[in-house]
């Protein structure tokens, strides 16, 4: 009897581990959100004001504290690869793929949690599933509807290169978002035709600081056209309108380099302190409230995730026609190299 008490009381224990083993791997985004508290500090390159806007609803929802620290694409992606795993960064969102894929390459980000994962669809995130899609823009091309109808638009970006459009279109080739075009034209059409089109574009652009900046220039009929992301149409058009009432916006669909959607990306990196905070994070944004502040906000971005509608006033991402792009697979250095070597930096 004795035997078979001592018999039975390990067999308990031996299920009450297997129970607990199987809950300490199960990484379910569920289990780390209820048991997330404490703080995370978040490295972002995104806009500082929409990311304010998921900060305060994640704080007001979990009492998780979080630290911002603001930059642009590249510096902060350099910052993360040069800290490595003494990186004091929980989180990192940025606006464009290029710096995800760099910190991605250098090991550096941990594996998101499957209930993340499965709250956005596959082609706004890299097949590598080590960061995810947050949110996304469209290029587009605005210009000038005094000084150009509708049938004296190019019918691919491609065109841009043409000697017809010397000094009539403009850019900012500078910034990480224009870089983030560039970088899909490298993917989707090779290195040879991408020397080729910056070749061209060195010939026929006017570079400008700032996407706002060159859209102001067509505005303001110095420039016929330039090649920007949507919704700095969309916001200024929200305001005053000042700077884009003389523009309309020009999608070039067909999956076409031009019609490229850029993903904005998040990671939880695996240098963490605070992993649970960090994911719960990660999920809320990526979640229905998350992505709502995208729907009924002012940033104009596009929503991506669990099957929240974008802001009515955009073109239905559905229909812009992107062509097919791996966010994993994105080049910074690449680009930076060969628009070096155009000039165009």
């Amino acid at each position: 009897m004795k035997i078979r008490t001592n018999a039975l009381a390990g067999i308990a224990l031996a299920v009450t581990a297997a129970l607990g083993l199987a809950a300490c791997g199960s990484g379910s985004s569920s289990q780390a959100g209820s048991a997330a508290s404490g703080e995370i500090t978040v490295y972002n390159a995104q806009h500082e004001s929409l990311t304010k806007e998921w900060v305060d609803a994640f704080t007001a929802e979990t009492g998780i504290k979080v630290t911002l620290r603001q930059g642009d694409d590249t510096e902060m992606s350099n910052q993360i690869v040069q800290e490595g795993q003494a990186s004091p960064a929980d989180v990192f969102l940025t606006e464009n793929s290029p710096a995800m894929a760099q910190v991605e390459n250098a090991g550096l980000f941990a594996d998101v949690d499957k209930a993340t994962v499965d709250q956005v669809p596959a082609e706004f995130r890299p097949s590598t599933n080590k960061w995810t899609g947050i949110a996304a823009r469209s290029t587009v091309l605005v210009y000038d509807k005094k000084k150009l109808s509708a049938d004296k638009l190019p019918k691919s970006m491609l065109d841009l290169a043409k000697p017809e459009w010397k000094g009539k279109w403009a850019a900012s080739p500078s910034g990480a978002d224009f870089q983030a075009i560039v970088s899909a034209l490298l993917e989707l059409k090779g290195e040879a035709a991408t020397q080729e089109w910056l070749k061209g574009m060195k010939e026929n652009a006017k570079a400008y600081k700032g996407n706002s900046t060159a859209m102001k220039a067509v505005n303001a009929g110095e420039v016929d056209a330039a090649l920007i992301y949507h919704y700095y149409y969309y916001g200024d058009q929200a305001k005053t309108g000042e700077n884009s009432n003389n523009v309309t916006p020009f999608y070039f669909k067909n999956q076409d380099p031009g019609a490229f959607v850029s993903v904005s990306g998040g990671g939880v990196l695996k240098s963490s302190k605070n992993a649970a905070a960090a994911q719960a994070f990660l999920k809320f944004i990526t979640g229905k409230k998350g992505q709502e502040v995208l729907q009924k906000g002012t940033s104009f971005e596009y929503a991506v995730g669990s099957g929240v509608p974008s802001n009515d006033k955009l073109v239905p991402l559905k229909e812009l026609q992107a062509p097919t792009v791996d966010p994993a697979k994105l080049n910074s250095a690449k680009v930076t190299e060969l628009m070096t070597q155009a000039g165009l930096l």
